[in-house]
Protein backbone atom coordinates (compact mmCIF):
# COMPACT_ATOMS: atom_id res chain seq x y z
CA UNK A 1 0.00 0.00 0.00
CA UNK A 2 1.59 3.35 -1.43
CA UNK A 3 0.76 6.29 0.64
CA UNK A 4 1.11 10.39 -0.41
CA UNK A 5 -0.43 13.08 2.28
CA UNK A 6 -0.77 16.14 0.80
CA UNK A 7 -2.71 19.43 0.19
CA UNK A 8 -4.83 19.84 -2.94
CA UNK A 9 -4.64 22.64 -4.78
CA UNK A 10 -7.07 24.22 -2.74
CA UNK A 11 -5.30 23.80 -0.03
CA UNK A 12 -7.57 20.90 2.38
CA UNK A 13 -5.78 18.63 4.09
CA UNK A 14 -6.08 15.32 1.78
CA UNK A 15 -4.66 11.71 1.78
CA UNK A 16 -4.53 9.50 -1.47
CA UNK A 17 -3.25 5.63 -0.85
CA UNK A 18 -2.91 3.01 -3.45
CA UNK A 19 -4.80 -0.45 -2.16
CA UNK A 20 -3.95 -3.22 -4.10
CA UNK A 21 -2.80 -6.67 -1.88
CA UNK A 22 -4.75 -9.61 -0.68
CA UNK A 23 -7.87 -8.56 1.11
CA UNK A 24 -8.00 -8.38 4.81
CA UNK A 25 -4.72 -7.02 5.11
CA UNK A 26 -5.65 -4.11 2.14
CA UNK A 27 -9.03 -3.43 3.95
CA UNK A 28 -7.40 -3.13 7.61
CA UNK A 29 -4.89 -0.94 5.84
CA UNK A 30 -7.04 1.26 4.45
CA UNK A 31 -8.92 1.70 7.91
CA UNK A 32 -5.50 2.53 9.90
CA UNK A 33 -4.85 5.31 6.66
CA UNK A 34 -8.19 6.53 7.72
CA UNK A 35 -8.01 6.91 11.22
CA UNK A 36 -4.34 8.64 10.87
CA UNK A 37 -5.62 11.09 8.31
CA UNK A 38 -8.22 11.93 10.73
CA UNK A 39 -5.75 12.03 13.99
CA UNK A 40 -3.69 14.48 11.33
CA UNK A 41 -6.71 17.13 10.88
CA UNK A 42 -6.22 20.58 12.51
CA UNK A 43 -10.14 20.53 13.18
CA UNK A 44 -10.76 17.43 14.94
CA UNK A 45 -13.54 15.22 14.19
CA UNK A 46 -15.75 13.73 17.14
CA UNK A 47 -15.52 10.25 17.81
CA UNK A 48 -18.77 9.18 15.84
CA UNK A 49 -17.64 10.69 12.80
CA UNK A 50 -14.35 8.77 12.54
CA UNK A 51 -16.08 5.87 13.37
CA UNK A 52 -18.57 6.23 10.56
CA UNK A 53 -15.71 7.65 8.13
CA UNK A 54 -13.61 4.65 9.10
CA UNK A 55 -16.84 2.32 8.55
CA UNK A 56 -17.29 3.84 4.92
CA UNK A 57 -13.46 3.57 4.01
CA UNK A 58 -14.20 -0.27 5.06
CA UNK A 59 -16.73 -0.71 2.50
CA UNK A 60 -16.05 0.96 -0.24
CA UNK A 61 -12.34 -0.50 -0.41
CA UNK A 62 -13.71 -3.92 0.41
CA UNK A 63 -16.21 -3.21 -2.65
CA UNK A 64 -13.91 -2.26 -4.84
CA UNK A 65 -11.29 -4.81 -4.26
CA UNK A 66 -14.28 -7.64 -4.70
CA UNK A 67 -15.95 -6.53 -7.67
CA UNK A 68 -13.68 -4.55 -9.28
CA UNK A 69 -10.55 -6.13 -10.19
CA UNK A 70 -8.38 -6.11 -6.76
CA UNK A 71 -7.09 -2.97 -6.87
CA UNK A 72 -8.02 0.57 -5.83
CA UNK A 73 -7.18 4.32 -4.80
CA UNK A 74 -8.27 5.90 -1.75
CA UNK A 75 -8.65 9.24 -1.36
CA UNK A 76 -9.64 11.07 1.64
CA UNK A 77 -10.27 15.18 1.59
CA UNK A 78 -11.49 17.26 4.66
CA UNK A 79 -13.22 20.15 3.50
CA UNK A 80 -14.78 22.59 6.21
CA UNK A 81 -18.13 20.64 6.86
CA UNK A 82 -17.54 17.46 5.78
CA UNK A 83 -14.64 14.41 4.87
CA UNK A 84 -14.93 13.15 1.53
CA UNK A 85 -14.16 9.76 0.98
CA UNK A 86 -13.13 8.96 -2.68
CA UNK A 87 -12.50 5.51 -4.07
CA UNK A 88 -11.38 4.77 -7.80
CA UNK A 89 -11.15 1.46 -8.94
CA UNK A 90 -11.22 0.28 -12.66
CA UNK A 91 -14.92 -1.24 -12.89
CA UNK A 92 -17.44 0.74 -14.92
CA UNK A 93 -20.37 -0.44 -12.62
CA UNK A 94 -22.19 1.31 -10.34
CA UNK A 95 -22.49 0.04 -6.78
CA UNK A 96 -26.33 -0.88 -6.29
CA UNK A 97 -28.67 -1.59 -3.45
CA UNK A 98 -29.55 -5.06 -3.14
CA UNK A 99 -31.17 -7.44 -0.34
CA UNK A 100 -28.98 -8.25 1.88
CA UNK A 101 -28.37 -11.67 1.72
CA UNK A 102 -29.01 -13.23 5.50
CA UNK A 103 -28.16 -17.42 4.75
CA UNK A 104 -25.81 -16.99 1.84
CA UNK A 105 -23.04 -15.34 2.94
CA UNK A 106 -23.14 -13.14 -0.68
CA UNK A 107 -22.83 -9.83 1.17
CA UNK A 108 -25.21 -6.68 0.43
CA UNK A 109 -25.25 -4.89 3.58
CA UNK A 110 -22.39 -2.43 2.30
CA UNK A 111 -23.73 0.03 0.01
CA UNK A 112 -27.17 0.38 2.51
CA UNK A 113 -24.99 1.45 5.53
CA UNK A 114 -22.58 3.86 3.30
CA UNK A 115 -25.64 5.30 2.32
CA UNK A 116 -27.36 5.51 5.82
CA UNK A 117 -23.81 7.09 7.19
CA UNK A 118 -23.43 9.41 4.53
CA UNK A 119 -24.67 13.13 3.45
CA UNK A 120 -24.10 12.79 -0.14
CA UNK A 121 -22.64 9.57 -2.54
CA UNK A 122 -22.03 10.08 -6.24
CA UNK A 123 -19.96 7.52 -8.80
CA UNK A 124 -18.89 9.17 -11.48
CA UNK A 125 -17.17 7.31 -14.73
CA UNK A 126 -13.16 8.28 -14.51
CA UNK A 127 -11.07 8.74 -17.67
CA UNK A 128 -9.75 5.43 -17.70
CA UNK A 129 -13.18 3.29 -17.84
CA UNK A 130 -13.50 2.81 -14.04
CA UNK A 131 -15.39 4.89 -11.76
CA UNK A 132 -15.22 7.26 -8.59
CA UNK A 133 -17.43 6.48 -5.51
CA UNK A 134 -17.53 9.50 -3.41
CA UNK A 135 -19.19 9.69 -0.43
CA UNK A 136 -19.56 12.79 1.81
CA UNK A 137 -19.85 12.39 5.63
CA UNK A 138 -20.87 15.54 7.79
CA UNK A 139 -17.88 16.67 10.48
Amino acid sequence: MNQTTSSTVTGLPAATVVVSRALPAAIAGARDVARAFLDSLQLAVGPDTADSVVLVVSELVTNALRHAGGACVLQLTAHPDTIEVAVRDSCPRAPRMRAPDLNGGTGGFGWPMVDRLTRNTTVTPDETGGKFVRAFLPR
